[in-house]
Parts: C-alpha cells; structure tokens; sequence
C-alpha cells in the first residue's frame, strides 16, 4: 500500500504548525507564492504519478515473478534488510539524478525553491518515477516481494518531510552520525560551491560517509539552484532544465558532444565553448532572487481558489480506483490546469483572464461525470454554478484593481 497519499493531511498539520512557529518568532521562513509553488508541485507529481506508478510498479512486479534468483522468508529481519536495501538504491539514485545531466531534469524541481521549509519536501518532480524506479529492480531480481517493498519505500519518503525545515538545528551527534537530519539535508540542498552534490542519503547519512559524499553544515547555507527558475508556473518547472538543454544540444556538434551532454555533469560544456559552467560563491544579499509579491486581494483569491482545487485532488487521489479512463483523464486535466492557472495569477499574467473561466467552469462538469443520483446532480450543479458566479466577481475585482494600478 502507498501510505504517502494518507499521510498529506498529517504533512499540512506540520506544515500549519511551522508556519505558526515561523509567524511567532518572525524568522521569514515563508513566502506565499514560494510556499503554493512548492505544493503545486507535488499534486502535480501525485496526479501524473497516480497514473503512471502502477506501470512501473508492474515492471518491478514482473521482475519479481519471473525473473527473481532466490525466495526470501518474510520475517522482521527481511524488513530490516530490504530497507536498508532500499535506502542504499535510493542514494545511488539519488546521487546519480545530481551527478547525471539527463537524470536531473527529473531531480532539479525539488531544489528550485530559494526557501527551506516543509513545503520544499512536497516539491517533487512529475518525471522523477520514470528514473528512480529502475534502480530498485535489483531488489526484485534479489527476491524481495512487491508489497513489502512498495510499503517500506512509502515509509522512506515519508521520513524525508520532516527534514526539511530549519527550525530544527543539529540532534545528538550518535543521531547525525547515522541518521539523515534537517542540519545534514540543509547542505543537500545549499547551492554554495562546497555544498553542491552532498549529503545524497534518504533516511541514513552512512552511504555518504562510506562512498565519499558528506558534508558538515558550516557557513549559511544558500537555498536554491545555480540558475534560478524565475516563475510560479509548477508545469514550467517540470521542464525549465530540458528547455535549457535543448538549447545547448544546438550548439554541440557530433554525437559524442551530445552524448556527453546527457550523461556528464549538469554544467558540462566543451573547451571550445567555455568549459563547464563555474560555480560562484552566493552573496547573502543575493539570497532571494525572484519574488513577486501578491496583494492581499490576490492571496485571499488564491487561497480560496487553491482550498477548492486540494479538495478536488484530494477526493481525485482517494477515489481514482473507481473512476474511468475518461474521468481520470478529466479530473487529472482540469488540476493541471488549475495549478498552472493559479501560478499565472500570483504572476499577473493575462492569459489567466481565459485560463481561470475554464476552470470555474470545470467544477459544474466535473460534477456531471461523478454525480450518483438525479438529486445529487441538480444539488451540486447549484452550488458549482455559485461557485462559478462568486470566481468571477472576485477575479474581476482583480484585474479592475490591478488596471487601476496600472493607468497611475
């Protein structure tokens, strides 16, 4: 059983409670912008993942059933080894997604936030799966079954939210020794010259003692990637990196410069063009470098928008095992849509003046496809066409604001 989706109810608990935290002691550990960007992220990776995890999980599936070299006993101390199990293939992909030009555009949007709070652990990326399966495969040929595996590798993830905050500083040092921890992950995602490529490990730090890759948290750590993302758009960030690389794949000549490309270090370039890209050491004037604040009238718009869309995934995620082909295809649509929309207006962008309407009116056909009964129908198609009047009020009242500001 995937445990992760049951969990995001508790991930919005703490989620409440550092913001609270951060609000009493004024550390600024959120933006709101920031902060729906990060979550956007990861319904768009839980989405897209609700529709393709069960293929990849049938690879490892069929892995096991035919192609298995030994049957392992299911006892407490196979559990014990099949997690460790997991977390060594979960360093070394990991390690690769950062050490790999090709693997990290499927790794990169997990660390374009500039902030670090519990929001960045939901920032995931929606083509992450297609890599970091494969390097599990070997625990099917091994032996170990499906379900055990598919179990423990959700309580993997979930131990990695809760180090991503800084309101914890370092534990007791026979806990940072082994385990994984806020102080140990801060560096992981640092992009300070020395803190680049370290600290790879899910739950324990050892795989990085061992093969070379630990680093201490020293100087502040510098949040963020070397070529910052510059946008609120969640669907943009799935892709920023390979539009980039498709440009650099133009300027190469030859197969061998290309192939280098895709399987060097993110940043390689020929001599001829410069050499890799170089590293400068952040300034701690230069920590935020894109933010766009929203109004007030913005936020409480967005907000409310943004609780309407959760609810719909949430019930989507829950219930995607009685839907259709069609109906998923539709629901799962009409989020992406809704996510992209909402990223344009926290960045004022005027296509939203067609995107928003659409999704307004998405909710009343939504309701169409999964209404139960006749009175269920002309009910819900009530309240979804208030919800659609009382959208366009408040967006208008937006956009006249936001002309306002525009003619002085």
């Amino acid at each position: 059983m995937d445990y992760i989706k049951y969990a995001i109810p508790v991930f919005f608990l703490l989620i409440g409670i550092e913001v609270w935290v951060d609000r009493a002691k004024k550390s600024e550990l959120y933006r709101f912008s920031d902060a729906i960007t990060n979550i956007s992220c990861g319904i768009t990776q839980q989405v897209t993942g609700a529709l393709i995890k069960t293929a990849l999980i049938l690879g490892y599936i069929y892995l096991y059933e035919h192609h298995r070299l030994i049957d392992i006993a299911d006892t407490v101390w196979t559990y014990v080894l099949l997690f460790i199990g997991i977390d060594f293939c979960y360093y070394w992909f990991h390690r690769s997604a950062h050490e790999v030009s090709l693997f990290w555009g499927t790794h990169i949007v997990h660390h374009q936030s500039e902030d670090y709070n519990l929001t960045v652990a939901l920032r995931q990326s929606a083509l992450q799966a297609l890599v970091s399966m494969s390097f599990y495969f070997p625990l099917a040929l091994l032996g170990f079954n499906p379900v055990a595996f598919v179990t423990l590798s959700s309580f993997q993830t979930l131990y990695q939210f809760w180090i991503h905050t800084r309101t914890i500083d370092r534990l007791h040092p026979a806990v940072e020794y082994v385990f994984n921890t806020p102080s140990h992950h801060r560096v992981h995602h640092g992009r300070n010259p020395k803190y680049i490529d370290k600290n790879h490990g899910g739950t324990l730090i050892i795989w990085d003692r061992l093969f070379g890759t630990f680093q201490r948290e020293e100087e502040e750590v510098m949040y963020g990637v070397t070529k910052p993302l510059q946008s609120w758009n969640p669907l943009w960030a799935q892709i920023d990196y390979y539009a980039d690389l498709r440009k650099e794949w133009r300027e190469l000549s030859g197969w061998r410069e290309r192939v280098q490309l895709l399987f060097l270090k993110p940043g390689w370039r020929p001599i001829r063009l410069g050499g890799a890209a170089q590293i400068l050491e952040p300034k701690s004037e230069d920590r935020i470098t894109y933010d766009i604040r929203t109004t007030a009238r913005q936020s409480w718009y967005i907000l409310w928008q943004y609780t309407v869309m959760l609810a719909v995934a949430s019930w989507f995620l829950f219930s995607i095992d009685g839907l259709g082909a069609f109906s998923q295809m539709c629901f799962a649509s009409w989020i992406l849509l809704r996510l992209l929309s909402i990223g344009g207006v926290m960045e004022s962008k005027s296509w939203t003046r067609w995107t928003e309407p659409a999704g307004w009116l998405g909710i009343p056909l939504l309701w169409l496809l999964v209404a139960s009964t006749e009175s269920h129908l002309w009910l819900g198609l009530g309240v979804a066409i208030g919800y659609v009047g009382l959208s366009w009020v408040h967006y208008a009242k937006i956009q006249s604001k936001k002309l306002e500001s525009t003619s002085h």
